[in-house]
C-alpha cells in the first residue's frame, strides 16, 4: 500500500539526490541540462521580512531553530524535510552536508545554517540558490517537506548589493512560478492583505489561486475591535484552498525559550476561546497548517508520479544518447590514450573512405574532373592557331634552316608535334591539381564529421595538417607521373601512323609540278593537317592515360595511405605527447561531468520509484 509517509519520504529521498548531484531547478541557472527538482511537487513558503514567515515554520516543527535577526537572514532556500517518528523517540535533525552528525541541541541547527549559509555566500549579505537541506526527526510533527525562501524585500539595507531587491524576487520566483510547486503564502492580519508582498506574488504566478495556501499570521496583534474573518473567511481575497490563522509566539515568548508545545498549548486555546474565531478554531493554528499541506501535499505527489516516471525514462534516454555522443572520458595510461588515437583516425579514415567511395557526398567530383574538365580543357587547347599555315610554314622553314627539306620534312614535323604535344601538359598539371583540391575538400569535410574528434581540437588539427601533407606528396608524385606521360608522346612519335600518310610524288606523276607543290600553301596545309590528326590521336590516349594516372597516385593513395606517415610519428611519441594530442576542450569535458552527474540522478530517482509498492 502507498502512504504518505513513503510518498513525502520518496520526493524527499529524490530531493536530496538533486541537491548532491547539482540540480537547484531554474534558480540555479543550469538551463543546459534537464531537471528534475522542478518535476517533483513541492511547498515553497514565501513571504515578506515581517511577516512572521520563520515563526510559522518553528510553529510546525514545535521547534526553535532557525536564525534570527535584522535584515535579510535567510540567504539560502533551506529544504525543511519533517519526518513523524513513533511516540517517545528522541527529536534529532541532520544535515545533508553533515550526514553522519545528528544534531540534537537545535541551538546549534540555527548556527549551522548561519555557518552553511556563510560558506557558500561569504559573510556578505548575498543570496544563492543552492539550498541547504535539513531533515528533522521528531514525533511530534507530522510527514512534510516545506522550502523556506527569503523573505521578500522592498529595500536593501547597509552591506547588500543594489540589485538585492530584484535578486531575492527574482529566486523566489524561480521555485514558486512552476506547475508543480505548493504556495504557502504568510501574510501578517495587522497589514492590509491588499498590500501583503506574498499574495502579490502569489497573484500574479498562481492567477486562479489554485496552487495558493493563505497563511494569516500575527491576528492577536490586531487593532481592538477588528479582525480578519474577512480574510480568512475568503470574502477579501478568495483562493481555491481555505486560509488558515495563526498565532506566533510573542517577542517575549521568544525571549524567554518558551516551550514551542506550550506555545501550541497557548495557540489552540487562543482560537477556542476568540469570540470572533471560535467558530473556525477546528481550522485554524499551526498543527492543522501541517496537517492540511502534509495531506495535499501527499495527494499532488500521487497524481503526479505517473507524469515524474514518464519524464525520468525519457530523460535518462536522451541522456544517455548525449554521453555517447560526448564519448568516453579520456584514459590516464599512454597505452590506452595511443589505442583512442588509432580509434579516433581510423573513424576519420573510414568517413574520408565513405567519401571517395560513394557512400558520402564528394567523391563524385573527382569523376567529374575527368568527365568533363579534362576533356573542356583539351578542346580549348589554341591548335587552331598553332597549325595555322603561317605557322607550320614557319616551324617547317626554321626546321629545314639553310638546306631545304627534298621530300618530306621530318625535321619539321617532329619540331611541330613536340611542339604541340607540349600543350597538354597545361591540362595534366591542371587535372591533377583539380584532384588535389577535391581530395582536400574531402580531408576537411571527414575531419569535422569525425564526432569524436571534436572532442579534441589539438589531435583533430594535427590529423588535418598530417593528412594534408600526404596529399601534397601525392600531389607531386601524380604531378610527375602526368608530365612524364606527355613526354612520352614525344620524345616517341607513332611511326606506323605516318607509314599511312599519302606519299607526296605520286608513281608516274610530274616530278616538276610534284616540287612545285611542296614549297606551296597545299603542301604546308597538309603537313598541318597530318599534325592535327596525330595530336588528335595523342589527345584521346592521354585523355584516358592523365585520370588513370590521377587516379593511381593520388586517389588510390589517399585511400591507402593517407596516415601512414602520421602513424610512423605517433609511433615515437612518449606519453606525454600523446596526452597533448588528447587535450580535450574543458567546456566539453565539465560538460560530460554535468551531464553524467544528471543521468546518476535520474537513475538514482527511477530506482527510488520502484522501490515504492503503488498498489492500492
Amino acid at each position: 500500500m502507498t502512504t504518505m509517509e513513503s510518498l513525502i519520504g520518496l520526493v524527499n529521498r529524490i530531493q536530496r539526490a538533486c541537491t548532491v548531484l547539482g540540480d537547484h531547478g531554474g534558480a540555479d541557472g543550469g538551463g543546459a541540462l534537464p531537471t528534475l527538482w522542478e518535476a517533483l511537487p513541492s511547498v515553497a513558503v514565501i513571504g515578506g521580512q515581517s511577516s512572521g514567515k520563520s515563526s510559522v515554520l518553528e510553529s510546525i516543527v514545535g521547534r526553535d531553530f532557525l536564525p534570527r535577526g535584522s535584515g535579510i537572514v535567510t540567504r539560502r532556500p533551506l529544504v525543511l524535510q519533517l519526518h513523524k517518528t513513533e511516540e517517545g523517540q528522541r527529536e534529532y535533525a541532520e544535515f545533508l552536508h553533515l550526514p553522519r552528525r545528528k544534531f540534537t541541541d537545535f541551538a546549534l541547527v540555527r548556527k549551522e545554517i548561519q555557518d552553511e549559509t556563510d560558506r557558500m555566500t561569504g559573510k556578505t549579505k548575498q543570496i544563492s540558490p543552492v539550498p541547504i537541506h535539513l531533515s528533522i526527526y521528531s514525533p511530534y510533527v507530522v510527514n512534510l517537506t516545506l522550502i523556506d525562501l527569503p523573505g521578500l524585500t522592498k529595500v536593501a539595507v547597509e552591506g547588500q548589493p543594489d540589485t538585492i531587491v530584484e535578486d531575492i524576487e527574482n529566486m523566489v520566483r524561480s521555485f514558486v512560478e512552476k506547475p508543480n510547486c505548493i504556495i504557502l503564502a504568510i501574510s501578517p492580519a495587522n497589514q492590509d492583505i491588499a498590500t501583503s508582498d506574498a499574495i502579490k506574488l502569489a497573484r500574479e504566478v498562481d492567477p486562479t489561486g489554485e496552487r495558493t495556501f493563505g497563511v494569516l499570521t500575527k491576528l492577536d496583534l490586531m487593532d481592538q475591535g477588528t479582525n480578519a474573518l474577512d480574510v480568512l473567511e475568503g470574502r477579501s481575497y478568495r483562493l481555491q484552498h481555505p486560509w488558515v490563522g495563526i498565532v506566533n509566539r510573542s517577542q517575549a515568548d521568544i525571549n524567554k525559550n518558551t516551550d514551542m508545545i506550550a506555545a501550541r498549548q497557548k495557540e489552540r486555546e487562543y482560537f477556542a476561546t476568540s469570540p470572533d474565531y471560535a467558530h473556525l478554531a477546528s481550522k485554524m493554528g499551526s498543527e492543522y497548517l501541517a496537517k492540511l499541506l502534509s495531506r495535499h501535499l501527499e495527494s499532488v505527489i500521487r497524481a503526479r508520479i505517473p507524469s515524474i516516471t514518464s519524464l525520468i525514462n525519457k530523460t535518462i534516454d536522451e541522456l544517455e544518447s548525449e554521453m555517447d555522443h560526448l564519448g568516453r572520458p579520456v584514459a590516464v595510461d599512454a597505452g590506452a590514450q595511443l589505442y583512442t588515437i588509432l580509434e579516433l583516425c581510423r573513424a576519420f579514415d573510414r568517413i574520408f573512405k565513405e567519401h571517395l567511395d560513394g557512400g558520402r557526398p564528394g567523391g563524385d567530383r573527382i569523376y567529374g574532373i575527368f568527365d568533363n574538365q579534362l576533356p573542356a580543357a583539351l578542346r580549348k587547347l589554341p591548335f587552331d592557331r598553332y597549325l595555322s599555315l603561317q605557322n607550320v610554314k614557319k616551324v617547317v622553314s626554321q626546321a629545314d634552316g639553310y638546306q631545304p627539306h627534298l621530300i618530306a620534312p621530318e625535321q619539321g614535323y617532329r619540331r611541330l608535334i613536340e611542339g604541340g604535344l607540349n600543350y597538354f601538359r597545361g591540362p595534366a598539371e591542371a587535372t591533377v591539381d583539380a584532384v588535389h583540391h577535391v581530395l582536400k575538400e574531402l580531408v576537411r569535410k571527414s575531419v569535422g564529421e569525425t564526432q569524436e574528434l571534436r572532442r579534441f581540437p589539438t589531435l583533430q588539427a594535427e590529423l588535418a595538417v598530417a593528412a594534408n601533407e600526404a596529399l601534397e606528396r601525392f600531389r607531386e608524385d601524380s604531378r610527375k607521373t602526368a608530365l612524364r606521360l606527355v613526354d612520352m608522346e614525344s620524345s616517341y612519335l607513332t611511326v606506323e601512323f605516318f607509314r599511312r600518310l599519302p606519299q607526296e610524288v605520286e608513281k608516274g606523276g610530274n616530278a616538276a609540278a610534284s616540287t612545285t607543290d611542296r614549297y606551296g600553301e597545299g603542301h604546308f596545309r597538309r603537313i598541318g593537317s597530318n599534325i592535327s590528326s596525330y595530336i588528335g590521336m595523342v589527345l584521346e590516349t592521354l585523355k584516358n592515360s592523365i585520370p588513370k594516372s590521377a587516379v593511381y597516385c593520388q586517389v588510390r593513395e589517399a585511400r591507402r595511405s593517407l596516415l601512414d606517415h602520421f602513424y610512423t610519428q605517433l609511433g615515437k611519441k612518449e606519453g606525454k605527447d600523446l596526452a597533448k594530442l588528447l587535450d580535450e576542450d574543458p567546456a566539453l569535458m565539465e560538460h560530460r561531468q554535468q551531464c553524467a552527474k544528471r543521468l546518476e540522478l535520474y537513475k538514482a530517482a527511477r530506482d527510488e520509484i520502484d522501490s515504492v509498492s503503488w498498489t492500492r
